[in-house]
């Protein structure tokens, strides 16, 4: 069985997954199968380099991710131009996984930011929805990262609102509370599956 687990940012997905983790699923996390895939010299890498230009790299020729941010969070068109290079190779990655602890009968979790927006949701069986409140969003993402409440609502903004992700989820789990109120509702949709 494959769960995609997916919510907002700073909406607690990976806190989620960890605990997902220690319950005996496989995590497949989108977001760190993208950090390999754009690695120097990486398949992701040539093709974001090809469109963006060398301006988006470092000395050492890695990406600038807070270059490459503010160009993506601030133009709708690079994002997309963006996910379309780098996604088919992401999914690809994340199946060729799934595919090895599906054979030994494990529960994979797809945490992806973008499941639903990227298409990933039609390989799971469900979709797990970590959703929390606007305010709370702001404030975790300002304290995390480090930037104002304008970048932080534009990194919100540029993601499919949470009305539509909550009409394509099977589970919408809350999390605006503690991480024992977050954990004690995973144990429930678990303990429905198991």
């Amino acid at each position: 069985m494959i769960i995609g687990l997916t919510g907002g940012i700073a909406s607690g997905k990976s806190t989620a997954a960890e605990y997902l983790e220690q319950k005996g699923a496989e995590v497949i996390d989108a977001d760190k199968i993208a950090h390999q895939v754009s690695r120097k010299g990486e398949q992701g890498w040539k093709k974001v380099v090809n469109e963006f230009g060398e301006g988006i790299l470092k000395k050492n020729d890695e990406f600038d991710r807070a270059k490459l941010a503010d160009i993506v969070f601030s133009d709708p068109v690079k994002r997309k131009k963006l996910e379309s290079l780098l996604h088919p190779i992401i999914i690809r990655k994340m199946k060729a996984e799934a595919d090895k602890y599906l054979s030994k009968n494990k529960i994979v979790i797809f945490m992806a930011p973008l499941l639903i927006e990227a298409g990933i949701d039609k390989f799971c069986d469900q979709v797990w929805l970590i959703a929390a409140d606007r305010e709370v969003q702001i404030k975790r993402i300002i304290k995390r990262d480090g930037i104002t409440k304008e970048e932080a609502v534009n990194r919100i903004e540029s993601q499919l609102p949470l009305a539509e992700k909550k009409e394509k989820s099977d589970v919408v789990i809350s999390n605006n509370n503690s991480i024992e109120n977050l954990k004690g509702k995973i144990d429930h949709y678990w303990d429905k599956i198991m």
